[in-house]
């Protein structure tokens, strides 16, 4: 690289570097964030988990409430369950296809929300992830009247993660930041398993 390159690529770097110092300046606040991770692409639970192992990587306690999943083990429950700051409550029997029974699904759902609702009062836990909370509102296992009561009353600096597909605009609304993960492509669309440690 020429000194008149090497010049002009300190000059740019220079300026986003003064861009990127005001706007971090200019971010002087601190509380509880609501986050939706949302969208039809994988890896918005995934997201939700690198969360829960920052917020463990800081010696905070964390709470994984999962409303809809397989039944079979998945691996960040595997790890994350055995971790003495994590409270990990699988709350639904399976993907609706699985149970096919909408009060048993209804049941569930809301024995699991009461459960989250006592995580979401607990000023000790730092992170309360919600995942697959989406579906109960699309299916209509629960209300968001029933729902946002609780995550507008949090304490102060608990944050709060949603996930799944189709966010209900609530949720959209009230969020501080919002992820819709897009499906470009999926190796199960080409006939191949659910592979652990990837998907499981």
């Amino acid at each position: 690289m020429n000194d008149e390159a090497e010049r002009r690529y300190k000059e740019r770097a220079q300026k986003r570097k003064e861009h990127v110092d005001a706007k971090i300046a200019a971010a002087t606040e601190d509380k509880g964030l609501l986050l939706v991770l949302t969208g039809n692409g994988k890896g918005k639970s995934s997201s939700a988990f690198g969360m829960v192992a920052r917020t463990l990587g800081y010696g905070h306690k964390a709470a994984v409430f999962q409303f809809i999943k397989g039944s079979k083990e998945a691996g960040e429950r595997a790890f994350f369950s055995r971790h003495p700051d994590v409270t990990w409550e699988k709350c639904g029997e399976g993907f609706t296809w699985e149970t096919q029974s909408r009060e048993q699904d209804i049941a569930s759902a809301q024995a699991g929300w009461q459960k989250a609702k006592q995580a979401l009062a607990n000023p000790d836990i730092h992170l309360v992830i919600l995942d697959e909370l989406t579906y109960l509102v699309t299916y209509r296992y629960l209300s968001l009247d029933e729902i946002m009561p609780a995550i507008k009353a949090r304490p102060a600096m608990q944050h709060v993660v949603i996930t799944g597909r189709a966010a209900n605009d609530a949720f959209i609304e009230a969020a501080d930041t919002v992820s819709a993960i897009r499906d470009v492509k999926h190796a199960f669309r080409s006939g191949i398993r659910a592979q652990e440690g990837i998907d499981l």
